[in-house]
């Protein structure tokens, strides 16, 4: 059989492969900026928040390299990753029905309302996990690898735009008349609908990259260059912890910048909307259901819309950065820069000028969501993408479930239940990312005039 290499797909192309992303990070946006809040409205108090907010890792570091490995082993009418897309949307859009009704759904079933709010959470969590890994394996089956920066840069893209939306739509609905105060042991009004909407934008873009996206057939993939590393025969579940013990060093030394980075982002998303409430708008740190509390709650799901707005332009200047000083240094870059924006939301009084901290923020999870994978792909077989996206799953959600563990215990303690302090640590550990990325991360493969020429491959 000759040996092929795999086509450059134009950005229409690799939109339209990317465009489930949308979906699946405006019901990942939802979550983000109102789990806190709707949790706090069920009756939790900022300490055990953290605890909550595990669901969403453990899920993860159990669901992803399963699927990841099912994936690499499934060829189905639908295709090889497809599958997973449809049953994670549709589990997942239930799930955003369910979460802010737990409890009206409680009054039914006479249980707990934190603890079936928590199931939902679960559920929604698990869902995201199942579409979301197929995704970032998608890019390295479909991709030549000197795409795989564009790749990843267009999913940002759609992943800031799905985001925006996600976090803005509970504020947007309070500015059309839709009430944002909550009845005690209730979720308000503007947060229920907001999850209405964005479980059905889910299904739909799901849907599209389904209809708009053939995947290769097996006989494509033995063709292309490294078609040699597909295997005819599935390889069992438990070759799974084989996988494990043959991680490529690149994935070692990237996990350890991932630890530190996506500490701080599990910090933000937890603990921002208590922060506001207490730092910015002088609230106890009991007061979870007042109408300045929920202010806090909508100012939190602004500001998220704000950093994923700015990630959406900072992903398109991705490429050219790096192809002038290199992709571990604008990683750093993009590190340091969100550090001191997490720090700065301290420092800045006034509420209306916070858009400021989002800007360093919207950098550093634009390059968070595409430059450790672009850094990542070469080092990866390609009859294992699916697998080892799933496994360096892990050096995210670890750091997530430390933080959950301590977290709530260190801002009740230590910061007397007053949640800035450990933002301010967030900015911290996202700083020592940037440093770390320097210190650890071997130079890039790619040299700047080949990153000239991906650039210039570009085409519609």
């Amino acid at each position: 059989m000759s040996i092929q290499i795999k086509p450059n797909l134009s950005i229409l192309q690799i939109i339209n492969m990317s465009m489930g992303f949308l979906g699946i990070q405006m019901a990942f946006g939802l979550q983000n900026g109102n789990a806190s809040r709707i949790l706090a409205n069920f009756g939790a108090d900022v300490h055990e928040l953290s605890w909550f907010w595990l669901v969403a890792p453990i899920t993860g570091l159990i669901v992803q390299p399963i699927i990841g490995h099912m994936g690499d082993n499934t060829w189905s009418p639908l295709g090889r990753r497809k599958p997973y897309f449809l049953i994670g949307a549709v589990l997942c859009a239930i799930g955003l029905v369910m979460l802010p009704n737990a409890a009206s759904v409680t009054q039914m079933m006479a249980a707990n309302v934190l603890l079936l709010a928590v199931i939902f959470l679960a559920m929604m969590d698990a869902s995201i996990n199942v579409a979301m890994e197929p995704f970032r394996a998608l890019v390295g089956d479909m991709l030549p690898k000197h795409q795989g920066t564009i790749g990843f840069s267009v999913q940002t893209i759609l992943i800031g735009i799905g985001a925006v939306i996600g976090s803005e739509l509970p504020n947007w609905l309070t500015k059309i008349g839709v009430s944002n105060v909550a009845l005690k042991g209730f979720v308000a009004e503007n947060v229920i609908y907001a999850f209405y909407i964005g479980a059905a934008i889910l299904i739909v873009s799901i849907l599209y990259t389904m209809v708009t996206t053939k995947e290769y057939s097996p006989e494509e993939f033995a063709s292309f260059e490294d078609g040699k590393e597909i295997q005819e025969h599935p390889s069992k579940i438990s070759d799974i912890f084989k996988d494990f013990a043959n991680v490529p060093i690149q994935m070692k030394r990237l996990g350890v910048v991932q630890f530190f980075s996506w500490f701080a982002l599990f910090t933000m998303w937890v603990f921002t909307t208590s922060a506001l409430a207490t730092h910015h708008f002088g609230l106890s740190p009991e007061d979870t259901h007042s109408a300045g509390f929920n202010k806090a709650g909508d100012l939190t799901g602004s500001l998220f819309g704000s950093y994923n707005f700015y990630a959406i332009f900072f992903a398109f200047a991705l490429t050219p950065i790096a192809k002038y000083i290199g992709k571990k240094q604008t990683h750093a870059l993009a590190l340091l820069c969100g550090g001191l924006g997490l720090i700065s939301i301290y420092f800045i009084k006034d509420v209306h000028d916070l858009w400021i901290s989002m800007i360093g923020l919207g950098f550093a999870w634009a390059s968070i969501l595409a430059m450790p994978y672009a850094m990542l792909i070469d080092s990866i077989p390609q009859k294992k993408m699916g697998v080892y996206m799933g496994i360096f799953n892990f050096f995210i959600v670890i750091p997530q479930i430390i933080n959950g563990v301590i977290g709530g215990p260190i801002v009740s303690t230590i910061f007397g239940k007053y949640a800035i302090g450990y933002i301010v640590i967030g900015g911290i550990c996202m700083i020592v990312g940037a440093i770390f990325t320097i210190l650890f991360i071997k130079p890039d493969n790619e040299t700047p005039q080949e990153i000239k020429e991906e650039i210039q491959q570009i085409h519609f």
